[in-house]
Parts: C-alpha cells; structure tokens; sequence
C-alpha cells in the first residue's frame, strides 16, 4: 500500500462506485454505463449486440489496481480483457480470458491507472455484454481529491442532509408527459476569445465564443456584473451566462438567427423533487477535447447533429437540404453535490443522474439545462467547422444569473408540477394550470 494512500477493502465501497463512466455503446437508455457502478445491483449496463464492445471508468486519480468484480447479467463475456490507463487513451492489459463462463467473477489483478476498462471481444450469447456491476479495488495515489482551495467556489449556505429521491410519483389524469420550461434566449455578444469559467480573467485566451443571454458576459464576468447586466432572453429574469463554441463555414463566423430553445426539465425519475440553480452556479457541459465515441455515448448527447432527415450524426452531416438549418442538441447534468458552485474542473460538482436517481455524492437534483441550437447553414458542409474543432468537440458554458424568485416559479409551477411550460410557465395543453409569470415574463 502506497504511503499516503487510503485503501478500498472488498468490504467497503469500490473506488469504481459512483465514478464517471463511458461504453462503446449502449442497448437502451435505461442501461447507461453509469448503472454498472452505481452500486445498485438491480441497474445494469448493456451494450448493442456485436464485438468488440468496453466499457470505462474513471477512478478520478492514478490507483494501484488489485481486485476487479464482474457481476453480468445472462449475456456475459466468453474472452474479455481488463486494461488501464493513465490517460484513457493508451491502455495496459491486466487480466485475460477467453474462457469466461458469466456469474460473478473476482479477478486478482496487479495493475496501475487512473482509467479501468473492460473490453470484450467474443460475446458468450447472440445478446450484447450485460453487467449490473463492474467494481475495482485497490489503492488511490495521495489523498482523496480536496473538496476545498484554489478553484474551488463554495456554496453559501450549501446545501446538505440531502438523500436523492427513489420515489415515483403517482399517475394523473390527464397523464404528465412533460416537466419543463423554456428559456427563449438570442445571441448577445459574438466572436469573443473570451470564457469566464475555464478562463476567468484573462480576455484573449479562450477560443471563440457566440454568447447567449446576459449582454456583459467576457473574461471578468462575476454573479455580480451578471447580475447588474442585460439579457437578450425573453424573460427578463434571466441574467444567466449561456455560451459555446462559434460555428465557421469556412472563414466566416454563422450565428443562430433569433431565440434558440434553452430548455430547463427535469433529469430525475422524481421530477417533484428538483430544486432551482443556486445563484453564481456555473459549469461547462461537453468537452472541447472529446472523442467521436466519447460525445456520440455521453450521457448528454440527445440526437447529435442533425439536418433534413439525416440525424444522431455524430459529428457534422455531409451534406444538409438547401434552405435547412443545421440543428444539434445536448443536456446538461442535473444533480448537485449541494457544496460548490465551481469546481477546478468545472464538471465535479455536478453529476448525471444514475437510471433516473441523483447519485449519493451529488444528491440535489437540479434542472437539466438542453441546448436546442440552430445555424442557417445548408448544402456542403464540408467547410463547416466549431472554433473548438469538429462537430463532436460542442459544448458549453452556464453562469447561473437567474432572478431567485422568477426561477423559483417556474420550477415549482412547470418542473414540479409536471407541465410542458414555454417562457412565461404557460402549459398551451393544461391551460387551466395557468401560468407562473405575466405577459411582460415577469412575475405578477
């Protein structure tokens, strides 16, 4: 055991439980790779039925690797390997078999890494590989990764004593379908090197950004100066800081042509219990630095990119019908650790849901945000291009500048109470609900 070091006995939880994972595919939506660490033993992973076929967790920091613990599902691996990685990218085998039989396996491993995958190559069925639980022991390098310091912005008052809700609610008549509101919001600021979050401070050093909503958004953005700002959103009380990467055909910059959908549903199976953003809440969704496979199989990705009838592109279509747009749409994670309202890395602090249930470590469900962007461009798109990179580098930025009160109305009334909402909290099929704020968007 490394000096240092804190050990994860059989006994006690994994270092797997609860930790970012990503599969080469999934077979559902309701088998995410997240439900293979979630610790529950009734979720489970599942992958589409062909070889090869992996799936990857991130331990959070470099571990010593002993002990890994497959529980499959009927459909099991029959020659798997399991492999880690510093990186992600370039992995070391551990352990191999083509002899698997399913069950529950121990496997005894030596092995070092901050990524654990399993890959498997002959399916032991006509199914895909099925796991309820991948789990890895061993020992993390150093201490646990700090809760607190630079980069760290802390939530006051935090939010705690929070245990994430397994209810389901009750049928209605008429049934709900929908537990959502719009943001309706237009470009504000274009072509600005400039991110608050990754970069705050440091004007020039980001690539370029098309802002959305609050019209002072730049590098020394603060809740503050949001606050004090205007807003190209539909409703007043929306201050927020939305923004993400600039759309080029060739060289010149495309913008999105009037209000774009920014949705605010709810992630959970429980949507009564989600809660408004704290203010000055901010994280970014995505990665400018992602795989293909890693933004067509995140939890965000909705239907990738799409025009015309071609759609779930993973990166930018060939070619879109004359006079079409080019649309994309992504979601946000939508449970809370309750303690931070940025991270070093500007994602830690939040975490997608687990098979519709907020995990033990971020139990607060909040609003999950999606993006329903749309460009006017059409014809070849061989020339189009993100200034972060291709089509499976989107992401973005949120900077929570809600009006407390004005957010507060809207989640109660269409988030918790099961309405399909546009911008003023108004249910065009429950119109007997009535709305949460007046015809100017404000509250009455």
């Amino acid at each position: 055991m490394l000096t240092g070091g804190y050990r994860a006995e059989a006994a006690d939880a994994p270092l797997s439980q609860g930790r970012p994972a990503l599969a080469s595919s999934t077979e559902l939506g309701e088998t995410p790779a997240a439900a293979a660490v979630d610790g529950n033993p009734a979720t489970r992973w599942a992958s589409q039925w062909s070889d090869p076929q992996w799936l990857r967790v991130d331990l959070g920091a470099t571990a010593n690797v002993t002990q890994v613990v497959l529980q499959w599902e009927a459909a099991y691996a029959r020659a798997f390997q399991i492999q880690t990685s510093p990186d992600g990218n370039a992995w070391t085998t551990i352990y191999s078999t083509t002899t698997g039989a399913g069950g529950t396996q121990t496997l005894d491993v030596i092995g070092s890494g901050r990524y654990v995958r399993l890959y498997g190559t002959v399916r032991g069925t006509g199914y895909g590989y099925s796991l309820y639980e991948f789990k890895v022991f061993g020992t993390l390098a150093g201490s646990p990764p700090p809760t607190d310091g630079p980069g760290f912005v802390m939530a006051d008052p935090p939010v705690t004593g929070v245990v994430p809700s397994t209810a389901t609610p009750p049928p209605t008549n008429p049934p709900t379908t929908h537990h959502e509101f719009q943001a309706n919001c237009s470009v504000s600021r274009t072509n600005l090197p400039d991110d608050p979050i990754v970069f705050f401070g440091l004007p020039g050093a980001s690539h370029y950004h098309t802002f959305m909503g609050n019209t002072t958004t730049n590098a020394n953005t603060t809740l503050p100066s949001l606050q004090a700002g205007g807003t190209s959103c539909i409703t007043p009380g929306d201050k927020t800081g939305y923004w993400m990467p600039t759309l080029y055909n060739g060289d010149e910059a495309v913008q999105p042509v009037g209000r774009q959908v920014i949705y605010y549903k709810s992630g959970v199976l429980d949507y009564r219990s989600v809660r408004p953003f704290p203010p000055g809440l901010r994280y970014v969704v995505g990665s400018p630095s992602a795989t293909l496979d890693e933004f067509r199989t995140s939890p965000g990705a909705v239907e990738g990119w799409e025009c015309g009838d071609s759609s779930r592109n993973g990166d930018f279509p060939a070619t879109c019908p004359a006079g079409s747009q080019l649309n994309v749409r992504f979601q946000s994670p939508s449970c809370w650790d309750g303690l931070h309202l940025d991270t070093p890395d500007h994602k830690s602090h939040l975490a997608y849901p687990v098979v519709g249930v907020c995990p033990g470590d971020h139990p607060v469900a909040v609003p999950m945000i999606e993006f329903k962007m749309a460009w006017p461009v059409s014809g070849d798109m061989s020339r189009v291009r993100l200034s972060s990179g291709r089509g499976y580098s989107f992401h973005y930025d949120v900077f929570n500048a809600w009006d407390p009160p004005t957010l507060a109305a809207l989640t109660t009334h269409c988030v918790n109470g099961g309405l399909q909402c546009d911008p003023r909290g108004f249910d065009q099929y429950k119109p007997d609900r009535g709305a949460a704020l007046n015809e100017q968007y404000q509250l009455p």
